[in-house]
């Protein structure tokens, strides 16, 4: 899909921890490849970074079954609640089999770890994914200040000085959080002034957990 670049690999230490980006997937005609970022697996390695399993040399440029590794971090669409998912993370059917859409969009994100897959989208017609808003630990809005549906403001953050390309998101005056890493450049490329964002879902109790966003073109 024209929409999808590269999937940047993201890794934290745990919840209220900053996102590193520590790798990058990339996909040409070809094949797709892995590989490491150095400055990310140096900073990770502080907090205890070892790297991921079936890829322990941060050295090389791996471009045998890279897809398909990553791709067991995938719901498998033998479930009956499959739809659901599907539903969920704004899945086009059409795409169902296709892993690196699907490592996209769902961000591969698993409860036994704390790797994230975020993509570098373009500002295209019919771009339509799902984030989420972080931060949330830090700004503790109410859980009453929003409701699924909401649209939501967004801003460029430009005096944020962990992450110049930040895109702060706003219920009226009240600051919510950011997009997340890597997620937020699609905002900076031509056109991205015309994106949306809407409220996707929710996890509250008397404060908001989790936000799930959806960005549209």
């Amino acid at each position: 899909m024209d929409a999808i670049g590269d999937i940047y690999l993201a890794w934290r230490k745990g919840k209220g921890h900053s996102r590193i980006i520590v790798g990058v997937i990339k996909r040409n005609v070809n094949c797709i490849c892995f590989e490491y970022i150095v400055e990310g697996v140096e900073k990770a390695n502080e907090d205890g970074f070892t790297g991921y399993t079936d890829f322990r040399d941060f050295n090389k440029i791996y471009n045998e079954n890279v897809i398909d590794i990553f791709g067991q971090r995938l719901t498998k669409i033998e479930r009956l609640d499959i739809q659901k998912y599907y539903d969920f993370w704004d899945i086009d059917i059409k795409y169902k089999e296709d892993k690196y859409y699907l490592l996209a969009h769902t961000q591969g994100m698993l409860a036994t770890d704390n790797f994230e897959f975020l993509a570098d989208y373009q500002p295209v017609k019919g771009l339509n994914f799902v984030s989420e808003i972080c931060g949330l630990s830090h700004t503790s809005p109410s859980s009453k200040c929003i409701a699924t549906g909401d649209e939501l403001l967004w801003k460029y953050d430009k005096k944020n000085v962990f992450d110049k390309q930040a895109i702060a998101v706003y219920k009226d005056d009240i600051h919510l959080g950011w997009v997340k890493r890597i997620h937020c450049n699609v905002f900076h490329k031509p056109g991205g002034e015309k994106l949306k964002i809407k409220v996707h879902s929710m996890d509250k109790n008397g404060m908001l957990n989790k936000v799930f966003i959806n960005i549209s073109f």
